[in-house]
């Protein structure tokens, strides 16, 4: 049995709406594999969002605890949250987040200049290539977003959130902004990186079909888990791409 790399415990988080309190989370408790694809399903203010906020150390909760590989990382203050954020964990956003006014490559290298690792810039730029070629961007690197497909720049994050060797990769609606052919190409990326790299997923949508690519799924619901359950079938996106007509040439 693989080791928890995640584990949480009875996780609450309440925040204050005008003179409303709000119960994002209501008591979680989950256990996530070292390894692991794991789709987090639910509608919009079921919690699922504030789970991966959690998960991603961007915020803290209420009460409980949140074990990432064994230590307890609740209570961290915001500059130790950032320091084990930026060397542990990837992330993935429906909205891309790369900056406008920088190439590709640039993008992909930035959280290098931040890990207090010390990179010289002939090592940021290799790492950041062998990154894009990767995800089938290497004639790309020198492109601005603007300059790409929206695939091609979820591709970029995707090899942004890749940089720095993470644990855990946290992809927030990833398909949310693509086509459907586009949105296989992202999941066939997601299940090759956990597949042959061992990196753990955990993928937040509220699209059933986006979470049938997970191995294990779990359902929100006014912050409570109200399903967990592997889905009857897992989706392979390698094999709907080689089902499809190829693609159109993108300019």
């Amino acid at each position: 049995m693989a080791e928890s790399l995640i584990r949480v415990v009875d996780l609450k988080r309440s925040y204050a709406l005008g003179d409303v309190t709000v119960h994002a989370l209501r008591g979680v408790t989950l256990d996530i594999a070292t390894g692991s694809f794991f789709a987090v399903v639910g509608a919009s203010g079921s919690g699922k969002s504030t789970l991966m906020n959690i998960l991603g150390l961007l915020d803290r909760p209420t009460s409980g605890h949140y074990y990432l590989q064994g230590e307890d990382v609740s209570g961290f203050d915001r500059d130790r949250r950032a320091e084990l954020r930026n060397r542990r964990i990837g992330f993935v956003f429906q909205n891309f987040s790369l900056l406008p006014r920088t190439t590709a490559l640039e993008n992909v290298e930035l959280p290098l200049l931040y890990n207090g690792r010390g990179h010289r810039p002939a090592e940021r730029h290799a790492k950041a290539m062998s990154l894009l070629q990767a995800v089938g961007l290497g004639e790309r690197a020198h492109h601005t977003p603007n300059q790409l497909s929206g695939g091609q720049q979820q591709r970029v994050a995707i090899a942004r959130s890749l940089v720095n060797d993470p644990e855990l990769i946290l992809a927030d609606e990833p398909t949310g902004n693509l086509d459907s052919r586009t949105s296989i190409e992202i999941m066939e990326i997601l299940q090759r990186l956990n597949r042959e790299h061992g990196l753990t997923v955990i993928l937040i949508t509220h699209e059933h079909d986006i979470a049938e690519y997970g191995r294990r799924t779990i359902t929100f619901k006014d912050g409570h888990v109200v399903g967990d359950a592997a889905p009857e079938r897992t989706r392979d996106a390698a094999a709907e791409l080689a089902a499809l007509p190829p693609p159109e040439e993108e300019d």
